[in-house]
Parts: structure tokens; C-alpha cells; sequence
């Protein structure tokens, strides 16, 4: 009687936890961004950059190995924020008087070009993974329609029943488990365009102090 009444409610409940997702994208302009965070691909450099107009001469930041190894280092998260704050201070305090404010501008530049191409690989694995998703809803409905229309034929194989019903439920679990895996996803960009903009203030202040 218990194993009656799960199989009726779980294509059921997988139904229900299904139908959100095409809702939650419908009230978006993009089918493919399901972050509740607006969508902005690319980021501006006046966005993180307060300071005076950079020279045309930064552009090559990438050909400096010193600068590049730097960018790589202060644009990876697993570097806590106010470390990364002092090792551009202390760069700044050991660089030549004549030669800080071409290097921390080369800085600003590696790091806005780095952290924004990063940012939007993010935005675009998003956007494919909520695709992925999107058409695994779909699958679901269909299926879960399907397991409702054998069990209300009178001669259905109640192997094949459970066997359908498991298999749903199963499946369903995955992908609510990636919908919630989505929701921390989402948070990526802002953490990186929030982390590019107190690294490009901590350069305006080294800046300021020289």
C-alpha cells in the first residue's frame, strides 16, 4: 500500500519541482541566464577605474612577465582580498619612483582584461549550463507524463511502473540538486567584478602615496 502511494505522489512532486525552472527564465529577457543578478557580459573599465585615463602604452601589460605572473597571482580568488591588497602595496613601495606609474597602470590594465575575461567565461558557462537545464526540464515533464499515462492503464506492467517511477525520481533529484548548485554559481561574477574593483582602488591608493 506504502509503495502504491509513493509511486502516484513522486512523478508528481517531480512535476512540481520541474515546473519552476521555465517560469524563472521566463521573467528574464534571456531564456539562457536564470541568475537572479542582472545579466552584464562585459565589464567597462571606467566600471572598477577611478583614476586618470590609462595610456595607450599599458595595452602591452602581457608582454611583462613580472606584470603578468602578478595578475594571475592577485586574480585568483583562493588569495584572500587583503593579502592581495598588500602585495600591491608592497609592489608599489619597490618599484623604482620613475617607473611606478607606468607598472601600476600596466597593473590595472592585466588585471581588468584578466578578471573580465574570466568573468565572462562565467557568464557565458551559465548561460550553457541553464541550456543543459532547460532541456532536462523538458525531458522530465514528458516523462513524468508518460509515468502517469501508463499507471492509468489497467493492464500496465507494475515492474515497469516502479521501474519508470524510480528512474524520475532519480533523475529529478540530479536536477534539483543542479538548480541549487546554480543558485552559488550565479554569485561568480559579482564576486569577481566586486574583487577587480578593490584591487584597482588598492592601486589608485598606492598610487596616491607615492
Amino acid at each position: 500500500m506504502r509503495r502504491s502511494l509513493l509511486m502516484r505522489i513522486m512523478p508528481a512532486a517531480a512535476a512540481a519541482a520541474i515546473a519552476a525552472w521555465p517560469v524563472l527564465a521566463a521573467q528574464r529577457d534571456d531564456p539562457d541566464w536564470p541568475c537572479i543578478q542582472r545579466k552584464v557580459p562585459e565589464l567597462s573599465l571606467g566600471q572598477v577605474w577611478t583614476g586618470a585615463e590609462l595610456p595607450p602604452a599599458v595595452a602591452d601589460w602581457s608582454k611583462d612577465a613580472g606584470i603578468s605572473a602578478l595578475v594571475t597571482e592577485l586574480a585568483a580568488r583562493r588569495v584572500p582580498l587583503a593579502e592581495a591588497q598588500q602585495k600591491i602595496k608592497s609592489y608599489a613601495e619597490n618599484l623604482p619612483v620613475g617607473e611606478r606609474e607606468r607598472r601600476m597602470t600596466m597593473l590595472v590594465q592585466g588585471l581588468f582584461d584578466h578578471m573580465n575575461r574570466e568573468r565572462s567565461d562565467v557568464i557565458s558557462g551559465i548561460a550553457r549550463y541553464a541550456h543543459r537545464q532547460r532541456d532536462m526540464a523538458t525531458i522530465l515533464r514528458q516523462e513524468a507524463s508518460a509515468v502517469d499515462a501508463l499507471r492509468a492503464k489497467p493492464d500496465a506492467d507494475p515492474n515497469e511502473l516502479t521501474a519508470r517511477s524510480d528512474r524520475l525520481v532519480f533523475q529529478t533529484r540530479i536536477f534539483q540538486e543542479r538548480a541549487e548548485s546554480l543558485s552559488f554559481v550565479c554569485e561568480v561574477p559579482t564576486l569577481i567584478e566586486q574583487r577587480l574593483y578593490a584591487l584597482a582602488k588598492a592601486i589608485a591608493e598606492a598610487l596616491k602615496d607615492q
